[in-house]
């Protein structure tokens, strides 16, 4: 695993490394503009993992077509630090997402919804939603935090999910956590 400096701002997948977010939106467009008329979701997710002497934090993008493809990246932040209280780390990965969730200025969200727009009524669809690696049940520890992150996501117009729907966070990002 290749630790970024608090200020490297970039953004990889299995194909390409050193992404600026410019690159990544260019990246979303070009996916959604092979089949217009799709289901797409764009959703935005970071988990994290503890570490002996550090804290890995990964922000997961993707651009799901439903049932016709995906396309995603990551962007990785170290803590130099073990983060072992809960709360901290939890409000962390949301702040991480929200960060992400930020660059999707109105004027981008436009230019992905006028992409299936003219095909909405034959199907067409877009979401923007916010996985957060937090869940409900009675023994899922980060239940005391569901409201708070929910609603933070939510402030910024994207609708957030949980466990178990939050994959983006719970299994895209956490992959590249270890």
């Amino acid at each position: 695993m290749r630790y970024l400096h608090k200020n490297e701002k970039t953004f990889q997948n299995l194909q390409e490394n050193s992404l600026t977010f410019e690159q990544v939106f260019e990246k979303i467009i070009k996916f959604m503009k092979l089949k217009p008329s799709g289901n797409f979701r764009l959703m935005v997710g970071t988990d994290s993992q503890v570490h002996a002497d550090c804290t890995t934090f990964i922000s997961g993008i993707v651009i799901q077509n439903e049932g016709k493809g995906a396309w995603a990246c990551i962007r990785s932040y170290n803590v130099p630090r073990r983060m072992d209280q809960l709360h901290e780390r939890i409000s962390l990965e949301t702040s991480l997402t929200e960060e992400i969730v930020s660059l999707f200025t109105e004027e981008r969200k436009t230019t992905m919804i006028d992409i299936v727009l003219p095909y909405i009524y034959q199907g067409a669809s877009f979401k923007m939603e916010g996985h957060l690696d937090i869940g409900a049940g009675k023994r899922n520890k980060t239940r005391e935090f569901v409201k708070e992150m929910v609603t933070r996501v939510k402030s910024m117009g994207f609708e957030p999910k949980i466990k178990p729907d939050a994959f983006v966070a719970s299994s895209y990002a956490n992959r590249y956590t270890k």
